[in-house]
């Protein structure tokens, strides 16, 4: 088969991987496409934690279907899985099925599979070819790629701003800077996280609830507070939806805070009685957070940024200019122009009137 054809076949299979975007955190999402005769028997995406993965999904679909298995061609986005965990190891259900040929988009980076899935397949017969669309299958779960790699979540820091870069008035006033699309898509970088991280100062400023709203979604994300003297209310609007949430403070006499009873509390002080933010990301990473999507003030932003916490900025840039007002962090200030911390621009797209421009760290 030529290599348009696996790139079509695998293109194929990474669309069915972003239908389980909002499905499947902790795991990563991947899709998965058989191929017989030079057609589609069957087809599927992973589903939520614990349930079946894209390849059983694909098999199921082609049985139903009416297809046999037998001699066809699995194109995979990530690795099968080879070990046995909430469900069954992938690379053996598509042995079983007579599967003759793997096309793998890329390997899978938990140490639980990490080739041995690969491995599997060719002592079995199977035949197995990797590459495919890997670029593509990577960015997909860009955070799960990262969390198995470093044990920490792909932080990703969301800001609207003027095109001076204001995120509010000089009162705080920030209602609305960017268009209802802009919004709307921010709802959607939201739901395909695995949390939102938040500060104490947003959550008592403007009571915000931080879920998704503005698209359909299977669950909400759970939502991070830093809040070092754990000051939220216990009838704060962050925990009228329903779904786990996260507070992080730094004092043990916080820790005992008998209000909060809604809230996983826990207490990670640094030296200067702050949350330490490198041992929360850790912790995080830790119970299964791919993607962090940051939706904070200037103070918190500019604490991850000069930790050198953040891995890409999400910025939403509006077409008006506010003046004097508040920027988008605390950084600074800087002395020369070669402490400046410098990006590279990923990706540049127009939405509604605004500009969301998607930008990465140069580590």
């Amino acid at each position: 088969m030529s290599s348009d054809l696996h790139i079509s076949f695998m293109t194929q299979a990474l669309g069915l991987a972003e239908q389980a975007l909002y499905l499947t955190s902790p795991n990563p999402r991947v899709g998965c496409v058989l191929v017989k005769d030079g057609h589609v028997i069957g087809q599927g995406h992973t589903q939520a934690a614990g349930q079946a993965h894209a390849e059983v999904m694909a098999l199921r679909d082609a049985q139903a279907l009416g297809h046999a298995t037998q001699g066809a061609t699995a194109y995979v986005t990530l690795e099968p899985c080879s070990h046995q965990g909430r469900t069954g190891p992938c690379c053996d259900a598509l042995i079983q099925a007579g599967i003759a040929r793997v096309v793998l988009a890329v390997g899978d980076p938990n140490p639980q599979v990490n080739g041995q899935g690969a491995a599997r397949l060719r002592a079995a017969g199977v035949e197995v070819i990797t590459g495919v669309c890997e670029d593509e299958a990577r960015e997909m779960n860009i955070g799960f790629f990262k969390r198995m790699r470093t044990g920490l979540p792909w932080v990703r820091l969301k800001i609207a701003a003027s095109l001076d870069g204001q995120t509010a008035l000089h009162n705080g006033v920030s209602q609305w800077i960017t268009s209802e699309a802009a919004r709307n898509d921010g709802h959607a970088w939201r739901a395909r996280s695995c949390a939102i991280l938040t500060g104490i100062g947003t959550v008592l400023a403007d009571d915000p609830q931080l879920d998704v709203r503005a698209v359909a979604t299977p669950r909400q994300p759970t939502l991070v507070v830093v809040d070092s003297q754990l000051e939220t209310p216990a009838n704060a609007a962050i925990f009228k939806p329903e779904r786990p949430v996260w507070l992080y403070c730094a004092t043990p006499q916080a820790h005992q805070h008998a209000a909060l009873h809604k809230a996983d509390i826990r207490c990670l002080p640094n030296a200067n009685g702050k949350v330490a933010l490198g041992e929360m990301l850790a912790d995080v990473g830790q119970r299964g957070i791919n993607e962090l999507h940051v939706e904070a003030g200037h103070k918190l932003n500019g604490s991850l940024l000069r930790e050198g916490l953040v891995d890409e900025l999400l910025v939403y840039t509006a077409p008006m200019l506010l003046g004097q007002g508040q920027g988008m962090s605390n950084l600074g200030p800087f002395e020369a122009m070669h402490q400046a911390q410098r990006l590279k621009f990923h990706q540049v797209t127009q939405i509604g009137e605004d500009l969301r421009l998607l930008a990465r760290f140069c580590k």
